[in-house]
Parts: C-alpha cells; sequence; structure tokens
C-alpha cells in the first residue's frame, strides 16, 4: 500500500512518520512544492519553536481555535496536547513548559524538532521529493491514500484545484499580524512593553489580553496578535482600517480615580510626569498623560481637577487608536480559512467527495492564536489521518 502527502510541512512529517509507525510495510511519500521541508518549522517561535501548549490557561478551545475549535474538542480525544508532549519527548525530543505555558524544545532550537523528523525520515525510509508542486490528483493515480498537509494559501491559489473536485472552500485570509498605527509619538516609545493589557475594536466582542509590545510602525504583542487571530475576518473585510481601543491598565475606574485622588494628597507639589501610582513605564505615563491633558500634563498633582481626573482615567483604561493596516508578524505565517470543515469527515478529517483523500493542519479551516496553538493542531490532525488510514488496512 502506498500513501502520498503533499506538503513537507510539520502536519506532512508527523503524519508520514506515524503512518510509518503504526503501519511500517505502509510505503510513504512526502511532495515539497519548494527545495526545501520544514522550513516553517524552522523559523517559527523565534527559531526556538513554540511546538505546542500546556493549555493549563485555556477553560473553553474557543479562546485559542477562533476557527475550528468543536472539531478539535473531537480530535483532542483521539491525540491532545499531553499526547504531543510525550511523543516529542519519547522520540528524543526533551521539552520545557515556559511560565506563559508555551512549550518549547529544551534546547531552545528549531532544530531539535527538525532533525528528529529527519532522523525518522530516514529511519523509516520515507520517501522525501522537493521542488515538486502536484497539481492534480491525477498525478498520484498509483497511491491509495493521498493526504494534503500544503498549510495555509493566503491567495487561494493553491485550493483551487480542490473546489474543482467539490470541495467548499472558507476564503483564506491573513491571521496572527500586527497593527500598523500612524502615531509619530506612539512610535518614539517602540522597544516598551506593557505585560497586562487589554486590546479592543469597539462596538465588536472582540478582545484580547495579555503583552503588547510598542514598535517602530504601531503595535505588537501576544495581545495585538491574539486580537488579529480573532478579528482576522472582520479585519479583511475593512481592508485592515478599524478603530482600537487599549485598556493599560486591568483595574477598575474607581480604584484608579481613588489611587489618582490619593497621589493628589501625598504629592500635592510634584508634578504629574514625575511620579505616577500605576507601575507604568515612566516614558508611557509622560505619553499618556500628554494625550489626555495636552499641555496641562506639566501640572502639578495639587493643580488637577475633576476634568481632568476624568480625561486621564478614560486614556488609561480606554484609550483610542486608529489601525492603518497590518505588517506581517515574521514569526507566524498562518492563514485564516482553507478547506471546509464540511468537506470532511469530522472523525477521520478524510474527504466527503473523494475517497481516501485526506486533510490536515492548516489547510483545513482550523486556526490558532500564538502560543504553540497552530503546531498543536497540526499534530492531532496529522495523527488522526495517521490511524485512520491505519485502521483502514
Amino acid at each position: 500500500m502506498k500513501t502520498a502527502i503533499i506538503g513537507g510541512g510539520a502536519a506532512g512529517f508527523f503524519l508520514a512518520v506515524n503512518l510509518k509507525e503504526m503501519n511500517p510495510e505502509m510505503e510513504v511519500t512526502i511532495f515539497e512544492r519548494s527545495k526545501r521541508v520544514l522550513a516553517k518549522v524552522e523559523v517559527s517561535g523565534g527559531e526556538r519553536c513554540n511546538c505546542t501548549n500546556s493549555f493549563a490557561q485555556v477553560s473553553d478551545l474557543s479562546q485559542v481555535y477562533p476557527r475550528g475549535h468543536r472539531l478539535m474538542k473531537r480530535l483532542f480525544n483521539v491525540f491532545d496536547y499531553e499526547d504531543a508532549y510525550r511523543w516529542f519527548e519519547g522520540h528524543g525530543v526533551p521539552l520545557v513548559t515556559q511560565d506563559d505555558e508555551c512549550v518549547f524544545p529544551q534546547a531552545q532550537d528549531s532544530h531539535a524538532i527538525i532533525n528528529c523528523f529527519l532522523s525518522l525520515a530516514r529511519r523509516y525510509h520515507i520517501n522525501i521529493c522537493t521542488g515538486r508542486k502536484i497539481q492534480s490528483l491525477n498525478e498520484l493515480s498509483d497511491y491509495d491514500y493521498i493526504a494534503v498537509t500544503t498549510g495555509g494559501s493566503p491567495k487561494g491559489e493553491g485550493l483551487r484545484w480542490l473546489t474543482d473536485l467539490g470541495h467548499e472552500i472558507e476564503t483564506p485570509v491573513p491571521s496572527l499580524f500586527t497593527f500598523s498605527i500612524t502615531d509619530a509619538k506612539l512610535h518614539a516609545l517602540q522597544g516598551l512593553v506593557v505585560d497586562d493589557a487589554v486590546a479592543y475594536i469597539p462596538s465588536t466582542k472582540f478582545r484580547a489580553e495579555g503583552p503588547l509590545l510598542i514598535t517602530h510602525w504601531g503595535m505588537s504583542g501576544p495581545a495585538i496578535l491574539k486580537l488579529s487571530s480573532y478579528a482576522a475576518r472582520y479585519l479583511a473585510e475593512r481592508q485592515y482600517q478599524a478603530p482600537l481601543g487599549v485598556s493599560w491598565l486591568q483595574r477598575p475606574e474607581a480604584d484608579i480615580q481613588t489611587a489618582l485622588h490619593e497621589m493628589s494628597v501625598r504629592q500635592p507639589q510634584k508634578q504629574l510626569t514625575t511620579y505616577n501610582p500605576f507601575g507604568l513605564q515612566q516614558r508611557l505615563w509622560g505619553y499618556l498623560l500628554e494625550k489626555a491633558l495636552g499641555h496641562r500634563a506639566m501640572l502639578r498633582w495639587s493643580e488637577l481637577n475633576k476634568k481632568d481626573v476624568n480625561r486621564l482615567v478614560n486614556t488609561l483604561i480606554n484609550d483610542n487608536y486608529h489601525i492603518a493596516g497590518r505588517a506581517a508578524f515574521k514569526d507566524e505565517f498562518v492563514t485564516c480559512g482553507g478547506v471546509s470543515l464540511k468537506a470532511v469527515n469530522p472523525s477521520t478529517l478524510e474527504s466527503r467527495y473523494v475517497p481516501r483523500l485526506y486533510f490536515a493542519g492548516e489547510v483545513l479551516d482550523i486556526d490558532g492564536i500564538t502560543g504553540g496553538f497552530n503546531f498543536q493542531a497540526a499534530w492531532t490532525t496529522a495523527y488522526t489521518i495517521a490511524e485512520a488510514i491505519a485502521k483502514n488496512q
């Protein structure tokens, strides 16, 4: 029996290795259109490969999979994040879990994952054909099973042949990107990180928490990347032009007003710019003061009036910006959309239209936020297919 895997990325190699371990007699060939395999794995996670997550902070999969969470919940009964952790450690890749629950190779090097896959491919005599673009199933007519693991297709062109076979395609759009914001004074704060911010799109339910990074083009960091994932389609429909709200403090408004009043009592003769009661970086505090109060930012604490307090509180918890475009997040290349989940059997990921044709990874309409969740989707869907094919023998 022979299986062809179209796509030499994370899902493709994970599928190939597991299929050979489940059925050693199976002949497996990976077809990769580029000259290199596993290129995305190499650069992911700052070249450290955030290969999964502990899921310790996840109470509902919809928090981390804006698209496909119901299917992922089902497939986790087959292979979940704990299985993935054990799999890599059992195959010679020790892992470590960071304080933010992201899981990396202990070596802090993506090549630990890559070398594992390539070593196993050699051991199991998996055929790897690079520079080979498959454009039709007719090219693979002598294979018994075919799995498509080509990853995302931002422009949708790589999915047309699947449309021709009857598969519904959810329009692909970018996910996981940073926001371009036209504000020279904000740009001057580049490199500054607020550890516990909230980013949201006003008048919508799109909201994300976490560290926020100010860059020379706008905003990045986990809070922004998560928000871009949640609102991927919403922002695409608006050509990446939308309002953005930021809460720099996650504290009740009444608590903030009390802290400002106490400051005016304790330090009445000090300038506002000199002291702040919230632990914000001094550069950010000065920027927010000027944004809220203009020339009155140079006042002393005793000179702060009620209107000043209201403006300052509003800026601290309801700051307003305008998203003027998107910028790529260099460590991730994730696409929202792909083969509709209606087009596959939810238990095996086999096509409903073409027997013995399967889909795994980002080519499906499954995508996660940053933090190792997209790789976990690759491992889970690939393992599901390997098991389905092996059981079909």
